[in-house]
């Protein structure tokens, strides 16, 4: 978004009474100004416009969220450590860096929604409770699709181990049945509690048969009748086939064992084996894969991607990454009623089981409130080598575009525009342009700020922007008359016409005061002083006064004599140089050679030729200083010449 410096738009909107109302727009760099002005129609008292409030839209309001910048600054590490893995390197190698990275993404998540669950409980503040659960509601649904995609597509888990993975996925994100279970075996009497059977079934439908077994003892040592009934049930329960990836066993070894197993539960139910217990009868039917009695229980499973995994573990486990999106479509028909159109969360797992990386993408973009979640995981998918054919028609690709709209919106915080700086390093087509434009736009605060900056500009070699920002500081330093600061920014720009007017001011402060300010920064400008003539005397100049309070006074004479015969020194600081050469004129031992005493009367003639004339706008006063120090001058230098006649032609004899 960039400002336009045009009439803002407005909309019309139809009146209320005798009043008119309109909407403008105003688009600034990271949100846009809306505000409504309200026109009394004519006729309708007083005719004009009426104040109204002016309401700001931001462009991604979770940037400025205090409870997530641990996400923002967590995750930025994580970004960076992906993009240094060697690209040399077949990507099927470096698959498991990949899962890796992704459950790191993951884990950053769920930490930040355990911090915002902690700040929900302890605030009192409604608002804020609200605002807290709609964020946890949304992490959770972005750890959901994440993990999903982490399974599907990144993983890529062949068959068998695909469903161990989906089981685990629901498992997850399904975990309110542990504490139900809590809840149910430490009460007084748990096979009375009302949701023991709740409890049993929901272990079953996630494949946790373990728990689902040690739960229906409490039942089973209290009906000593139904004992073989019980037995019969732990028996099915345990010998049920889970795959093991890394076993001896093929997946054809234990499709077959499956198979078998899965004949032995339905000929219970065709023996009417648990007729006399309901709750038994039940299991037994979910364990053979009943798809009636799993949709009866549509509350214990709560969504149609639970019932497709529970509805695959018992009917179809080695089902294969190709034939997903066939149960997935399916299960979703058959869980939702007609008149239930699926949620935005739905379309996209439905998408993920389809494999349509992305619909995904586009669907998340569209739901999601922030370009956090899709930049990261498409920066991710891109490294696993799984979005090469798709291309935009701007030029862009996918990851880059949307790498470059999450880190434009970090530009618009305090803070976390340093996090977008790497972001924009890792987009090799767009990214400098980008940055370029928004490192413009961060306000300079504080020097200490100014200096960051900098230094990313200049590891960059932004040469526009390092003079730019370099330029701004000069000027607000020399507005606040700190010259020292000054002089270092617009030596920094290398701004010969700034630098100039700036050693002008130190000059000038010299004539004020009689003392130089800012000492170590001019006694060390080293080759920057060669920037500018009048920055180069400022140097020089003070190395006389150094080297005259050394004592040396035979080279602070030659550099005093050099700066005016070279004409470096500015005319105007002419009389200023000839009175500093007085106290030299003035010692015993003669300091200056005959001819470089001719050389100083040339000078001081040539400055006097000129001001001949009395100046109306100069005051009497100080025209009568100005010629006893002239009087002085030609005193002293006639002194000096005589010595020095003197002095060369004895040593000449």
């Amino acid at each position: 978004m960039e400002e336009v410096d045009v009439e803002p738009i407005t909309t019309a909107i139809p009146g209320v009474n005798s009043y008119q109302k309109h909407l403008g727009f105003e688009w600034g760099p990271g949100d846009i100004l809306v505000y409504e002005t309200i026109y009394k129609a004519s006729g309708a008292g007083n005719s004009g416009q009426e104040c109204s409030p002016i309401h700001e839209v931001m462009k991604d309001e979770d940037i400025y969220s205090p409870n997530l910048r641990k996400l923002f600054n967590e995750s930025h590490h994580i970004f960076v450590g992906l993009q240094r893995i060697n690209e040399d390197q077949p990507s099927k190698n470096k698959k498991p860096q990949f899962v890796s990275i992704s459950k790191n993404y993951r884990s950053v998540i769920r930490a930040c929604m355990e911090e915002l669950q902690q700040a929900a409980v302890c605030t009192q503040d409604a608002a804020l409770v609200l605002q807290y659960s709609n964020q946890v509601s949304i992490l959770l649904a972005i750890e959901m699709i994440w993990n999903l995609c982490e399974v599907l597509f990144i993983d890529a888990a062949p068959a068998g181990t695909l469903l161990l993975h989906l089981l685990d996925w629901v498992r997850l994100h399904k975990a309110d049945v542990d504490e139900k279970a809590m809840e149910v075996l430490q009460s007084e009497s748990p096979t009375e509690h009302p949701v023991y059977w709740d409890v049993v079934l929901s272990y079953v439908l996630q494949g946790r048969m373990d728990e689902a077994r040690q739960v229906l003892v409490k039942q089973a040592t209290l009906q000593p009748a139904a004992r073989v009934m019980f037995k019969l049930m732990d028996n099915l329960l345990t010998k049920m086939p889970i795959y093991n990836p890394g076993g001896t066993q093929t997946l054809t070894e234990f499709d077959v064992k499956w198979r078998h197993w899965h004949e032995e539960v339905d000929r219970c139910i065709q023996d009417n084996s648990f007729a006399s217990n309901p709750h038994l009868e039940v299991i037994c039917k979910i364990l053979v894969g009943d798809e009636d009695i799993l949709l009866e229980h549509k509350e214990l499973l709560s969504t149609w991607y639970h019932f497709l995994v529970s509805r695959l573990l018992f009917s179809h486990p080695t089902v294969k990454p190709t034939e997903l999106h066939y149960y997935a479509q399916s299960s979703m028909d058959m869980f939702l009623d007609m008149r239930n159109a699926p949620e935005p969360l739905d379309s996209i797992l439905l998408a993920a089981f389809e494999f349509d990386i992305h619909q995904v993408i586009k669907d998340c973009s569209i739901a999601l409130n922030n370009w956090w979640f899709v930049a990261h995981l498409t920066d991710l998918l891109d490294h696993c080598k799984l979005l090469q054919s798709h291309n935009l028609h701007f030029g862009s690709n996918l990851r880059e575009f949307l790498l470059l709209e999450y880190a434009s919106g970090l530009f618009t915080h305090h803070s976390l525009w340093q996090l977008a700086v790497d972001y924009f390093d890792h987009c090799t087509e767009f990214g400098r342009v980008y940055l370029e434009l928004q490192i413009e736009r961060v306000p300079l605060d504080t020097e200490r700020k100014a200096l960051k900056v900098l230094r990313i500009c200049e590891k960059r070699q932004m040469t526009e922007q390092v003079r730019s920002i370099c330029k701004i500081m000069a000027k607000r330093a020399l507005r606040n008359n700190r010259l020292g600061s000054a002089l270092s920014w617009s030596i920094r720009a290398k701004d010969a016409a700034f630098a100039t007017l700036i050693s002008e001011r130190f000059l000038q402060d010299y004539c004020t005061k009689g003392t130089f300010s800012d000492l170590d920064l001019i006694d060390n400008l080293g080759s920057s002083m060669l920037l500018s003539d009048r920055l180069t005397f400022l140097g020089k100049y003070r190395e006389f006064h150094r080297l005259y309070g050394e004592k040396n006074f035979s080279q602070a004479a030659k550099l005093l004599l050099s700066l005016m015969t070279a004409k470096i020194a500015p005319r105007s600081f002419w009389m200023t140089l000839l009175t500093d050469a007085l106290p030299l004129l003035e010692q015993k031992e003669v300091i200056f050679s005959a001819d470089q005493t001719h050389e100083l009367m040339f000078c001081l003639e040539e400055l006097t030729s000129g001001t001949s004339l009395p100046n109306a706008d100069r005051p009497k006063q100080d025209e009568d200083i100005e010629a006893t120090k002239i009087e002085l001058l030609r005193l002293a230098l006639a002194r000096n010449l005589a010595m020095a006649i003197v002095k060369e032609g004895t040593v000449d004899v």
